[in-house]
């Protein structure tokens, strides 16, 4: 581990009064929310020098209390564990397992019976924010670039989330490179409705926001109306959003009447950046929302191990359907399918990357870590051509991811859970195209006993997150399959149809 010292958070190293967080009619200046940084740290260590890489876990939703966890876990020499408010027990007990967690930090209206069982079973301890010890602040060690700062799961072909570790060098090359890129400063300010147990809510906003000093608001969920009325008030100058949200907020503009809808409109029309993400824009949603709010939308490509890796430009041609170019910092290549550079333009490959914002590792997974790297290149595993200079994303190398409202997904993990169902013998789940959510989850169901659908959709949404439950059954008797016994999921994308 190298040692040099690195800045953590230069907006907070200076005591001021400008607003960091704004929660309904609350809000919280810099200085507030360092004094808040610094009770975490002091709480966490309670008298040792550093949490020595210690994987402290967390589960609050959009709140002061989350952004003091997030930066004053790093600060303490811990690795930050953000975890999904809405994950069922079985979900989180994976994830806290796999980052071997002993202290998870939650509000008391978050703990439940289910998860005080989970809890029990790998000895963690429960505790809110203001049952830390109350300690003396230390002087903190310096921080080490590739200390461990940052675990994100994510789901991959194995079926089982991951845990992505991010340093501290590559969470600050994610936070800097962005605010390089997208003219981020002091004076702009952000709503923030996307969850905050993934890169787009944590990074791409929170993070980048209070590093560079500026504003956020803070929405436990994404509401149109409240996040409309800010917007016809002139209050953000920058928007990020999944393209389901944008979807919802044109909906929502066609109920309202003429002079509110002008209103929202101009508002949009008035802030320096719109950004899509997470999900492929389609071009028909692109060119609406230019229509409606004289907004270009920025789109651009990242993952979970890397952060952003492509943007279109802050200044210059956005193309609708494409993801730009490499991002400050980023390196990268085509392959084929036998590891060879892809030169041609037009021919698809997947896209490697060498970056500073690229993970140290899976934790706990040396396998799977070796195995997405070759000569140092990240396997993203996405396939992309490069269109007039601008690179064009395809899809994924592997059927069994699904990304759905800027989620994405394993369909292998939810075919494990479903298998759970004493009347499930088989079952295939896909993406199939939508308007809406870019990909809708699919489930193809062979049943030992006859089982109503809205049985399965309420049994399913007690056992995964609701976005993950199938919204499209077919029950058959059988499975297309190949000569291997395998079965051929391109070939159910028919079946769905219509």
């Amino acid at each position: 581990m190298r040692t040099e010292a690195v800045t953590w958070f230069p907006s907070l190293n200076q005591v001021y009064e400008a607003i960091a967080l704004v929660d309904g009619e609350q809000s919280l200046t810099y200085s507030e929310l360092s004094d808040a940084v610094m009770r975490v740290v002091a709480g966490l260590l309670h008298g040792a020098d550093s949490l020595k890489e210690e994987r402290v876990a967390f589960l609050y939703p959009a709140s002061f209390d989350y952004a003091a966890l997030i930066i004053g876990i790093v600060a303490a020499g811990g690795i930050a564990v953000p975890l999904s408010v809405h994950a069922s027990a079985g979900e989180l007990s994976h994830c806290l397992s796999v980052a071997g967690a002993r202290r998870l930090l939650l509000p008391g209206e978050m703990r439940s019976e289910a998860l005080d069982t989970v809890c029990e079973a790998l000895e963690i301890e429960q505790l809110a924010v203001e049952d830390l010890p109350d300690a003396q602040a230390p002087n903190t060690l310096p921080l080490a670039t590739e200390q461990g700062a940052l675990i994100v799961f994510t789901s991959g072909t194995t079926g089982k989330p991951k845990g992505v570790v991010h340093t501290v060098a590559s969470v600050s090359a994610m936070v800097t490179s962005l605010i390089e890129a997208w003219g981020w400063e002091a004076t702009d300010v952000i709503p923030l409705f996307l969850p905050l147990h993934h890169v787009h809510g944590i990074v791409n906003i929170l993070l980048c926001a209070l590093w560079r000093g500026a504003t956020v608001d803070l929405y436990a969920r994404f509401d149109a109306d409240q996040v409309c009325r800010k917007v016809a008030d002139d209050r953000y100058s920058v928007f990020m959003a999944v393209p389901t949200i944008y979807v919802k907020l044109i909906a929502y503009l066609k109920t309202l009447d003429e002079t509110t809808r002008d209103q929202v409109t101009e508002g949009f029309a008035n802030m320096r950046l719109n950004v899509s993400g997470s999900a492929a824009c389609p071009v028909p949603l692109f060119d609406e929302w230019e229509t409606l709010t004289s907004q270009c939308l920025l789109e651009r490509y990242g993952m979970t191990e890397l952060g952003m890796a492509l943007s279109n430009p802050y200044e210059g041609e956005r193309r609708p359907g494409h993801v730009g170019q490499p991002l400050p910092g980023v390196v990268i290549k085509r392959v084929s399918e036998r590891g060879e550079d892809i030169t041609d333009p037009a021919t698809p490959g997947e896209l490697a990357v060498k970056s500073r914002t690229a993970f140290r590792e899976y934790w706990g997974n040396p396998e799977s870590t070796e195995k997405a790297f070759a000569d140092g290149w990240f396997l993203t595993g996405d396939i992309a051509v490069i269109d007039q200079d601008a690179y064009r994303i395809l899809g994924r190398a592997s059927i069994d991811i699904i990304k759905s409202g800027g989620y994405k997904l394993s369909a292998l993990e939810i075919e494990a859970i479903l298998l759970e169902h004493p009347d499930v013998s088989e079952v295939a789940v896909i993406g199939v195209p939508d308007d809406e959510w870019g990909e809708m989850v699919a489930a193809a169901v062979v049943l030992v006993n006859p089982v109503a659908e809205d049985s399965l959709i309420q049994w399913s949404r007690e056992r995964m997150s609701g976005y993950k439950v199938p919204r499209k059954w077919i029950f058959t008797d059988a499975l297309p399959r190949n000569a291997l016994g395998k079965v051929t999921k391109p070939s159910l994308s028919a079946w769905f149809e219509g």
